[in-house]
């Protein structure tokens, strides 16, 4: 790989053109932005000037460039990455884990799962295995990919009560994510599941409860999303803890022992 080869042999300034224009600004703009020459901006993207890893680091600051994609950035102009990545098994990431088990186990009464930037399960609670007795095993393969599990028929589509309303939450939301982080797998999702049909994944409801049947009870949760706080690496940074509390009297009397 050349010096200035990137992200499938694209150079810096390429992938920063493509980050420009996926944000909808112009040269103009995000010269502006982040106080350089529209001249000095069009030479980089066009390969004629090797940005510095700060030029890089401070376009990508205005662009609102995930730090996966930073890295790449950097890397396509020659530097080294600023962000570590490791696997969540690495020993560095020891405090990480246990903050996940603790969160995981104290919540053991309702559903609590983790999942990476592309909605793929990285663990989960023994209450969200219990909910999910019925579904094909082919979805419980790694990597279980949890908007299939949600919105396949053969996962908990079929028993999802509010399913149209939830599956336009879901796919609301994945759409979202998509646009920040340009991540293959959520356009693969979109792709598969479709757009949202109310863009704004509320409709007329400030919160989208989950309503599954469970034999012949209905149980209903709302969903909270937990994320580390300004983590300084890459993985940690791209995980998600969806945890689940009941939504009304009836749910949390089901759960009563």
């Amino acid at each position: 790989m050349s010096e200035t080869a990137g992200y499938r042999g694209e150079t810096a300034g390429q992938l920063l053109r493509t980050w420009r224009q996926r944000r909808r600004l112009s040269q103009l703009d995000l010269a502006n932005r982040a106080d350089v020459s529209s001249r000095h901006l069009s030479y980089v993207e066009n390969g004629r000037s090797r940005p510095s890893s700060t030029m890089i680091l401070r376009l990508c600051d205005h662009l609102q460039v995930p730090p996966r994609e930073q890295n790449a950035i950097l890397l396509a102009g020659g530097h080294a990455p600023t962000l570590p990545e490791h696997a969540l098994t690495d020993p560095s990431l020891a405090q990480a884990n246990l903050a996940i088990e603790q969160i995981l186990t104290a919540h053991d009464r309702w559903p609590a799962l983790v999942l990476d930037r592309g909605w793929e399960l990285v663990a989960a609670n023994d209450a969200t295995y219990r909910f999910l007795e019925g579904v094909d095993p082919a979805l419980l393969e790694p990597p279980v990919n949890v908007i299939r599990l949600s919105l396949d028929p053969r996962g908990l589509a079929p028993r999802i009560v509010n399913l149209d309303q939830w599956r336009d939450h879901l796919l609301a939301r994945v759409a979202r994510e998509y646009e920040v982080s340009a991540d293959p797998r959520l356009g693969e999702l979109l792709a598969e599941f479709g757009r949202a049909r109310d863009p704004s994944g509320t409709g007329v409801d400030l919160v989208i409860p989950l309503r599954l049947r469970v034999g012949d009870d209905i149980w209903s949760f709302i969903a909270t999303t937990t994320v580390f706080g300004t983590p300084h690496e890459v993985t940690l940074s791209e995980l998600a803890i969806e945890t689940f509390y009941p939504a009304d009297d009836a749910t949390r009397a089901l759960a009563t022992p």
